[in-house]
């Protein structure tokens, strides 16, 4: 690479350029289309191959040259003499800062990285690449009357050139171009294609998405061949009638050459012929329909495809189609006239090592692992996505909000009126509108497709409305979303009312409104970063409460880190000002339901269970009541199998017949066989109902469970109850070496620090001599800091308060010895530094011979006291565990606002693997419901190998963790990589009582109140260790 000075006629150029001149968009394109093949033959065309169409990819690697500016560099690089033998090779598609080109990666949710004073772009902060490549033209597109060169992406703007001449200009990173190079092509020989690429253009002041700042070709590339007779344009409408059974097949057609006879073939899923017709086309343009009886209906649920066949001269072009109608019925959204709820994400599209360049075996992962969650409904926030989403949501079965490629959040910081810049401002208008109907041009025949959305986060000014009107023009079939259409909380242009980030309580008042005009979509809601979200169930029972709320669409899909690694080679998925990006907004593209790597993390699994389509009421006698949560699937390709846990115990059931044909939304009753059921328990029971899938679906195979449910039988048993189990004998007490020691009847010591008032000392029989205890056992209220709580009021707060600083201040330790063993109490005032408030305690320790009682009284008090503590529990260090069992909801993580998908059982893993790394370092691992927990030095029955057991009883929300790292070392940590560097060969356990929910508050409400840990009360709580 190579970077050349400026010129003095280049820095002052005689005329604006185009990609800084808000009067050229496209300068020789072709119009818009929608995303076609031609082929050859009949059979070629359903292949669906597009590589037997009469089209080549030219995508693969490209000779590349970067200079920092348009105006440096090789200028006439596009010359057929021009030597490009020393240029270095990218890939195509491609970001060129992932490839080792530019200043790298730059990341910014809001702000734009330079001078804002649109539609001008600073000449020297451009950067500029320069693509070549040489390509000949294949024997099968030879014959053809026209070529044309088609960019699927390119970011943010190109000129283009072919053996040395200029072919054309464009913009519109998200969108594609089209040009006729029929003239500039040799159909003999090789053929030189180059193209230039500018980092910015005026178009970059509407491209200011909350993702990275990444350029070039991005998708691919095509060299398509039209006859000289073929089509240039379909648009395909399935018209339903207003019983929802038959149908019109509306086709519209634009010829390049008029009065052709057209050829039309209609084929079903199982590829029989519906109908076969021929119809002169009238003109250039004309429309055909014709009338379909009792179609198979397509929606996300049922996702039943056609294929129409069309044919003109010699080539055919075969479109999947969808037959369903969309609209507003009694104010609510409806699909074939049924009322939709969204159970939805947002998603962008990302790759970790190639950025927006996605490949498409990724692609389809992400797709299935979204149906195999329960999600039915994606946003392409906020642009177009690669065209191959839209064929996999087709199939697959997804609802789509199409979004146009329009973002100018970065207007708001400068103190003007944000929509004054573009939005509202006229000269602007064209650039809007083109927008709009390249994305409606490209996508309009997609079943799965039930929404366009004018952009995200552009405010709203007058080309909104052009927008809209475009888009009407075009196709009316769809209604239209745009979140910032808002003025006085009513939408001004668009068909819905959309809002993002409101508090449940905001959404339960907009359920609750007599006279609402428009149906409410959460566009943006539960802000996925780190560690949660909490509270999910509360936004989906309002949905489902309320005919309104359409449901919503989850901030987001998946976390857009970067691989990169340090000048030592540690990997690691970097987020802003990891790349040497600044101004950066640091971590806040971490933010998704999945890690970088797109793999599910807790609260991806968590959303599957809120919203999944079965929902299990309770039960009574033997009677379960359920709901079917479909919009249009009865429970007909569902059995349900049940189990029955106990403590330790669980019964293998069997299946329990789900009544046939219940329809969409209606209440239904599972009835269990007399005796299936025990009538009484001893100890904690729980029913579990799993709703099993019998057919094969591309996305998993039969018997995939797409809901569960867990309902109480029986309580747990309380502390009191536990504590009477007892046997004659004595603990062995003895005080020596400045140690309180106290020995239990199966030979585990505990030993207090008369100087400090702590359990600073446990010796098992396993270990004889070893003392187990690495860090004393603390009071503690502070965990590591998750994205939540550092973007929320509470983290900040507690740092504040300095809660991660308190520390145990013994005053008195006493001890006593009775009938059947002794007491410790200790008295203590923990507080922290600098400030005046405390946590007046006291902790009484009770030995018998079996175990050893704890109860800690504490009263939280003073002037600047936090409002809330992040947990109230039990800290220690201790070595040797290896393995951990415990009876509460697991397997996997748990917080009192996040533990719905987890259910109560036994459960055990290894300790290492408990901990949980998110791509941001920040609290894990803590499960809770929590009856009892072991900690063990290897595998065995329910004496061996235990080191150490806690229970809670019956105390309601009591949680565990067990970790390799400190609580700071976890906090100072901002990548996983640095954590490991930390990790101790022991392990820091927590046992809690309570613990503060997780709420959403990196970008949204906060904690629910009936989540928080409250301050303002006394505490008194108890358990039993032995």
């Amino acid at each position: 690479m190579s970077l050349r000075s400026l010129n003095q006629r280049s820095v002052h150029p005689e005329y604006a350029p185009d990609w800084s001149n808000l009067k050229v968009i496209h300068r020789n394109t072709l119009p818009p289309r929608s995303q076609f093949h031609l082929y050859d033959s009949e059979a070629d065309a359903l292949s669906a191959n597009v590589r037997e169409s009469r089209a080549a990819l030219l995508s693969g690697y490209w000779g590349f040259d970067l200079s920092y500016t348009p105006f440096a560099g090789p200028r006439e690089f596009y010359r057929t003499d021009f030597d490009h033998s020393e240029w270095k090779l990218v890939s195509v598609p491609g970001m060129w800062q992932l490839q080792g080109f530019g200043k790298g990666p730059h990341y910014t949710n809001v702000n734009f990285l330079f001078p804002v004073n649109p539609p001008h772009i600073p000449y020297d902060e451009n950067e500029c690449g320069r693509y070549v490549t040489k390509f000949e033209v294949p024997h099968t597109l030879k014959g053809g009357k026209q070529l044309r060169l088609r960019f699927e992406g390119v970011d943010s703007a190109f000129t283009v050139w072919i053996n040395g001449r200029e072919v054309g200009y464009s913009q519109g990173s998200r969108n594609p171009s089209e040009f006729d190079v029929t003239d500039f092509i040799k159909l003999d020989g090789e053929n030189l294609l180059c193209v230039e690429v500018y980092q910015r253009c005026d178009g970059t002041y509407i491209e200011d998405q909350d993702q990275w700042w990444l350029s070039g070709i991005f998708r691919d590339v095509w060299l398509h061949s039209f006859p000289k007779v073929a089509f240039e344009d379909i648009h395909i409408k399935t018209l339903l009638d207003d019983n929802y059974e038959d149908a019109v097949l509306s086709i519209r057609t634009t010829l390049n050459r008029p009065n052709e006879r057209i050829h039309c073939k209609l084929l079903d899923a199982q590829g029989s012929t519906v109908f076969a017709e021929s119809y002169d086309h009238a003109g250039t343009t004309d429309k055909f329909e014709q009338r379909i009886e009792r179609p198979q209906k397509w929606t996300a649920e049922t996702p039943y495809l056609y294929t129409l066949m069309l044919s003109v001269g010699d080539v055919w072009v075969a479109q999947k189609i969808g037959f369903r109608r969309v609209e507003l019925i009694d104010k609510m959204f409806c699909v074939n006239g049924s009322p939709v709820k969204f159970r939805g994400v947002n998603r962008h599209d990302h790759h970790p090592e190639t950025g927006r360049a996605v490949p498409y075996s990724f692609l389809k992962r992400d797709l299935f692992l979204m149906k195999q969650h329960n999600i039915n409904a994606i946003r392409t926030s906020h642009y177009p996505n690669d065209t191959k989403l839209y064929d996999l949501a087709d199939e697959l079965g997804l609802w789509v909000i199409d979004e146009a490629d329009l973002e100018c959040h970065g207007f708001d910081p400068t103190g003007v009126d944000p929509a004054s810049f573009a939005s509202d401002n006229p000269e602007w208008r064209d650039a809007y509108i083109d927008r709009a109907r390249q994305m409606v041009m490209r996508d309009k025949n997609h079943a799965c497709i039930i929404m366009w959305s004018l952009g995200n986060e552009a405010f709203y000014g007058r080309n909104h409305q052009a927008m809209y009107d475009e888009i009407k023009k075009i196709d009316d079939t769809r209604l239209i979303h745009y979140e910032g259409d808002k003025v006085d909380d009513k939408p001004q242009t668009v068909d819905v009312f959309s809002r993002m980030y409101l508090h449940v309580d905001e959404v339960v008042l907009l359920g609750e409104e007599k006279d609402w005009k428009w149906p409410f979509v959460l566009c943006e809601y539960l802000h996925a970063m780190g560690n949660g979200p909490g509270n999910i169930k509360e936004y989906v029972e309002a949905f489902y409460k309320y005919p309104r709320l359409m449901g919503g669409f989850v901030w987001e899909w998946a976390n857009h880190g970067l691989l990169t690694e340090t000048k030592d080679g540690e990997k690691y998925y970097g987020y802003g000002g990891d790349f040497g990006d600044e101004p950066n907004d640091y971590n806040f593209v971490m933010d998704g339901l999945c890690n970088a790597r797109h793999v599910p993390m807790p609260g991806l699994v968590e959303y599957k269970h809120a919203i999944q389509p079965v929902q299990v009421l309770g039960i009574n006698g033997l009677e379960v009541t359920i709901v079917n949560r479909y919009d249009f699937l009865t429970l007909d390709h569902l059995t349900c199998y049940w189990d029955f846990v106990q403590d330790r115990k669980e019964w293998l059931g069997k299946e329990i017949e789900i009544p046939k044909g219940i329809k969409p939304h209606a209440q239904a009753t599972l009835t269990f066989e007399d005796g299936m059921l025990p009538k009484t328990f001893v100890s904690e029971a729980w029913l579990e109902l799993r709703f099993r899938r019998t057919d094969t679906v591309s996305w998993f195979g039969p018997g995939f469970i797409v809901a569960s449910a867990q309902i109480p039988l029986a309580p747990p048993r309380p502390l009191a109850l536990l504590q009477l189990i007892s046997t004659p004998s004595r603990p062995q007490i003895q005080s020596t070496g400045g140690l309180y020691c106290v020995t239990l009847a199966n030979g585990t010591t505990f030993g207090f620090d008369n100087s400090r008032g702590a359990l600073s000392s446990l010796t098992s029989p396993r270990f004889p001599g070893e003392n187990l205890i690495t860090v004393p056992m603390e009071l503690d209220f502070y965990r590591a800091l998750t994205d939540n709580d550092r973007g929320g009021p509470f983290g900040k707060e507690w740092l504040d308060r300095h809660l991660h600083r308190t520390r145990n201040h013994f005053t008195r330790m006493t001890t006593s010895e009775t009938e059947a063993g002794c007491t410790v109490t200790v008295d203590l005032r923990i507080a922290p530094p600098v400030l005046a408030w405390a946590v007046d305690t006291i902790i009484t320790y009770t030995f018998t011979a079996e175990y050893c009682s704890i109860r800690v009284r504490a009263r939280p008090n003073g002037p600047l006291l936090p409002s809330t503590f992040a947990r109230f529990g039990l800290s220690f260090g201790m070595k040797r565990i290896r393995i951990v069992e415990w009876f509460g909801r697991g397997p996997d993580q748990s917080y009192c606002d996040m533990k719905s998908s987890q259910f109560i059982n036994t459960w055990g893993q290894s300790a290492d693997s408990l901990f949980l790394d998110y791509d941001y370092p920040q609290d894990s691992g803590n499960r809770t419901d929590v009856r009892w927990v072991e900690l063990r030095s290897k595998w065995g029955g329910e004496e061996e190998g235990r080191l150490l057991r806690a229970r809670f009883g019956d105390h309601d929300g009591a949680s565990f963790s067990v970790m390799p790292y400190t609580t700071m070392a976890v906090d100072e940590a901002q990548h996983p990589y640095e954590l490991h560097k930390k990790k101790r060969d022991d392990f820091i356990v927590r046992l809690d009582w309570e613990h503060h929910g997780l709420g959403t508050g990196s970008c949204g409400p906060a904690t629910l109140p009936q989540y928080q840990l409250r301050t303002d009360r006394e505490f008194d709580v108890e358990l039993l260790l032995d």
